[in-house]
């Protein structure tokens, strides 16, 4: 709990119906939460920096109270595979997602290609291929532009 200035209470520890998406990378929470856009939603998020993890140390945690269909799960599997998803309903964990490397992610990254057709064509989407899952290599669907940055840490 969190004493706010006009003395309401802010419960952060408990979620009724919601996502609360856990083991990100200590510090990225705030490249998450931009990439899923999750300011444009209405509804409540809790973001959680460097809790003590037994696993990685520290990590990041972001609860956001609604239905999970409102997070692009293909992004946030291309941030970061290794993040758990928890669905919570009645305030119970009723399931729990595991993420993978979308084949194909659409108008997150940008081809850098000067001559591809994306620098031309403003309002064609900007679509990449996974083409290496092993090395996690994406390339532009249009040109083969091999996407150079790293969104998540090595």
């Amino acid at each position: 709990m969190v004493k706010k200035e006009n003395n309401e209470t802010l419960n952060v520890s408990g979620l009724n119906e919601g996502v609360v998406l856990d083991h990100i990378q200590a510090g990225k929470s705030m490249d998450i939460y931009n990439y899923l856009k999750l300011d444009k939603l209405d509804c409540t998020v809790a973001i959680i920096k460097n809790a003590r993890s037994n696993k990685m140390g520290k990590k990041d945690i972001i609860k956001i109270e609604c239905p999970i269909d409102y997070i692009d799960l293909d992004v946030l599997g291309f941030i970061d595979h290794n993040i758990t998803i928890n669905i919570i309903q009645h305030d119970k964990v009723v399931e729990k997602k595991q993420l993978h490397l979308p084949s194909e992610i659409t108008n997150v990254i940008k081809c850098k290609n000067p001559r591809c057709i994306t620098s031309i064509e403003q309002e064609l989407e900007h679509v990449f291929v996974l083409t290496d899952e092993e090395k996690e290599i994406y390339r532009c669907k249009y040109c083969e532009e091999k996407y150079e940055g790293r969104l998540r840490k090595q």
